[in-house]
């Protein structure tokens, strides 16, 4: 098989060749790993899927200081909160799809399609509906909103969502071939807001987006997402990305979620990233086993992504 068939096999739940390794974001980390950048890093480390070359526009304030386009305020590269609280703030702070333009440069997409013509072609971003909604208003605020002012929260999530099919559809246009989705929605006690809240005010714009888009959608997330599993599916992802092993067990999502959603993770990155060879053998050998030969594919945990 080749990387590009072992992933379509492993995310519509056949038996590959071998189980599929797909990182999503280790761009960030080439230089430390030795290889040549930070797209043919995936390729190098022996990663079957290549992440789909960005960037962030020169004017956007998103990993710097102050506030960037979507409303969001960062100090130093760092979040710090969110200004957006009114629907003037909201038509302020929401791009036109058009700007989803600046994100790519085709002739840079197409030198990677070239360079890797056997790999699957993704782009990942944390920019999905309900995360980057919280971070703009805040998530203290967006969270006091939804009993106060419901409307408000779905007119921005509407916003949200729109941003999302605009990025992703242009990146579909230009080779993309598996979208995953950032959309961080728990912590390691559970989701950020109930699963009732859940299936109002997020659920309708995952669905969206999955239904728009001709390609399969994997959403990230970190934390303990098991209470929104059942709405994943519902979503239609094609699979779901972190399953981070101090929050969740990947042998009792397999079990109850295996056969309906590609399951991407649960390797300790604390064990990966030590120095007891044995210790990080014996980590991928029980993510191999738990995972199973169908429907898994084997990254880490998680790792952090600009974007």
């Amino acid at each position: 098989m080749t990387s590009r068939q072992r992933v379509a096999a492993a995310l519509n739940h056949q038996i590959p060749d071998r189980i599929p390794r797909f990182e999503v974001w280790i761009d960030a980390l080439y230089a430390e790993l030795g290889t040549s950048g930070p797209t043919g890093a995936y390729a190098e480390l022996g990663q079957d899927a290549v992440l789909m070359p960005s960037q962030q526009p020169e004017e956007s304030n998103a990993w710097k200081s102050g506030i960037d386009e979507w409303g969001r305020v960062w100090k130093n590269g760092m979040y710090s909160g969110g200004v957006v609280n009114t629907p003037a703030d909201l038509a302020r702070y929401s791009p036109p799809a058009a700007y989803a333009g600046r994100y790519f440069d085709p002739h840079q997409v197409d030198a990677v399609r070239d360079q890797f013509p056997d790999h699957c072609l993704f782009y990942g971003t944390h920019i999905g509906p309900f995360m980057n909604a919280y971070m703009a208003m805040g998530l203290e605020r967006y969270c006091l909103r939804i009993g106060t002012d419901a409307a408000f929260v779905h007119a921005l999530m509407t916003a949200r969502t729109d941003w999302c099919l605009a990025i992703f559809g242009l990146a579909v246009q230009l080779g993309a071939e598996v979208i995953v989705m950032g959309d961080d929605s728990a912590h390691h006690g559970g989701p950020m807001i109930s699963p009732k809240m859940w299936r109002e005010f997020v659920l309708p714009y995952h669905r969206r987006i999955i239904n728009s888009l001709p390609v399969p959608v994997i959403w990230h997330s970190d934390g303990d997402i098991s209470k929104l599993l059942p709405m994943a599916l519902e979503a239609g992802f094609a699979g779901v990305h972190g399953l981070e092993p101090w929050s969740m067990a990947l042998e009792t999502v397999k079990a109850e979620y295996g056969e309906r959603l590609a399951l991407l993770g649960n390797a300790d990155v604390r064990v990966l990233c030590g120095e007891d060879l044995a210790g990080v053998r014996a980590e991928v050998r029980r993510c191999l086993a738990q995972g199973g030969q169908r429907g898994y594919l084997f990254p880490p945990a998680t790792v952090s992504f600009k974007g």
